[in-house]
């Protein structure tokens, strides 16, 4: 048993509300450990009131079992908060190829700001261009807003930068 192992079959775990990510692209994997045949992994919610963690943790436990690995605990952390910025590029590409903009880059001076920020300019990811509109807060996940592309009159997802 290896940790290099478990980050392996952790990688093959998707995220359920956006099954082209894995769970470690995403960043919400924060750190695992090993104590003779007992695993222990640490999962921060990208909200706190994230309703996908229960599946992640049972989607987690499963791949791990079915592996072989039977002794596995989760556990959920909150501090520090989750940030896009634990997100891989190649996590921020996959969603972009998907038809969700991915976030911005978002320096730890600059979140206050961004939050506060009525609406963000955002890149439509069908065509690029940045004649784009929020059109709700909130899309079909909290960490996500709906927004409208004005030159391919697509409309999209934004994952919202924390």
């Amino acid at each position: 048993m290896s940790i290099e192992k478990i980050y392996e079959l952790l990688n093959t775990v998707k995220d359920p509300e956006i099954p082209v990510i894995s769970i470690c692209e995403l960043g919400i994997v924060r750190n695992v450990a090993i104590n003779g045949d007992f695993i222990t992994i640490n999962i921060t919610p990208t909200y706190s009131g994230c309703p996908a963690m229960a599946e992640i943790s049972h989607d987690i436990i499963k791949t791990l079992k079915n592996a072989g690995y039977l002794n596995v605990e989760i556990t959920t952390i909150f501090s520090p908060a989750w940030t896009t910025d634990w997100m891989s590029q190649e996590a921020k590409e996959k969603l972009r190829d998907y038809g969700i903009a991915p976030p911005h880059k978002t320096l730890e001076t600059e979140k206050l700001f961004i939050i506060m920020q009525p609406v963000e300019k955002v890149n439509c990811p069908f065509c690029n261009s940045i004649n784009t509109k929020r059109t709700s807060e909130f899309g079909s996940t909290a960490c996500k807003a709906l927004y409208y592309c004005n030159k391919c009159c697509q409309p999209f997802e934004f994952f919202k930068g924390i």
